[in-house]
């Protein structure tokens, strides 16, 4: 059955180590790659779009043609004069990554001030993924606007996904940001949550902890992602879980965690039971991170 996926994030410049000292250039950010990945997977009769916003630059022409030359709709993309896309460098060591970012100016801040332009991207979509990068970047009334419209969605029958994705460098307060993230997930219907962010950021004492406060919030659908551990699934009164995909050496784990979101939303819409499209997700992400950046070309991913 037909259908369209919305992702809605900052996409930016990304900067890569290659050979030699050098520095390659390519588009990448979590919701992006999370469209990326599920345009993989998704049969052609579904459609992936993204919803932000660019500058009227060079580079950001550059980065909707990247974005359609790989299949996702840029229709919900606005153009801001004066701003410009962001840029981040990923640095490895021993195959774990860390970023330096510059986005001051980045127009993607401005995704969300326009409400009914939201409202008629989520109105026409299936699926609405969002994260918690997404609400960090905004500013409080927009991220209202954002959520607003999310709950919007949800209300309508929208199956809304939200992996916080918890970046505390991104946020001036450890409160706001604890407060957002929980907000973002009352508008969720799925919520795709790493352990190790809930531990160290909401102080819970296990996974336990972390599925009950998420139930409690009235989310009916979980995945808490446990890196090795594998992924535990709640939806509904069923539960179950995928066991991590084994990995010979890893290169560099940027996208890890978005590889297996895009993955296990394409096999979950498309029939798969909840444990079996983590388990697909599994070795999506395991092949992943055993190449260099965010995004792996297809003929280097399984199942393609």
């Amino acid at each position: 059955m037909a259908g369209r996926l919305l992702s809605i994030g900052e996409c930016m410049v990304e900067l890569m180590q290659a050979d030699g000292g050098l520095m390659r250039k390519s588009f990448a950010g979590d919701t992006f790659n999370t469209a990326y990945y599920a345009r993989q997977y998704l049969p052609s009769d579904w459609s992936v779009d993204y919803f932000s916003a660019v500058g009227t630059d060079m580079i950001s022409d550059e980065m909707l043609a990247f974005m359609a030359g790989h299949g996702i709709g840029t229709d919900h993309v606005a153009r801001i004069e004066g701003r410009s896309p962001g840029l981040y460098m990923i640095h490895l060591k021993d195959g774990e990554r860390s970023f330096s970012y510059w986005r001051s100016v980045s127009a993607a801040k401005l995704l969300a001030q326009d409400g009914d332009r939201l409202r008629a991207a989520i109105e026409a979509s299936d699926v609405v993924v969002f994260s918690g990068i997404t609400l960090a970047i905004l500013p409080a009334e927009d991220i209202e606007t954002l959520l607003a419209e999310l709950r919007r969605g949800k209300a309508a029958g929208k199956r809304i996904v939200f992996d916080p994705n918890i970046r505390p460098r991104l946020w001036d307060d450890a409160e706001r940001m604890r407060a957002t993230i929980t907000e973002g997930a009352r508008a969720a219907t799925l919520v795709m949550p790493s352990l190790d962010d809930e531990t160290t950021h909401f102080g819970d004492a296990g996974l336990e902890e972390t599925i009950a406060r998420y139930r409690a919030l009235g989310v009916g659908e979980i995945v808490v992602k446990d890196g090795a551990e594998g992924a535990t699934l709640v939806f509904g009164g069923a539960r179950s879980h995928a066991p991590s995909a084994k990995v010979e050496k890893i290169i560099d784990t940027t996208s890890a965690g978005d590889s297996f979101n895009g993955a296990f939303l394409a096999r979950l819409v498309t029939g798969a039971r909840p444990d079996e499209a983590a388990r697909f997700a599994a070795d999506v992400a395991a092949s992943v991170i055993q190449h260099h950046g965010a995004l792996v070309a297809k003929d280097k991913l399984p199942g393609c």
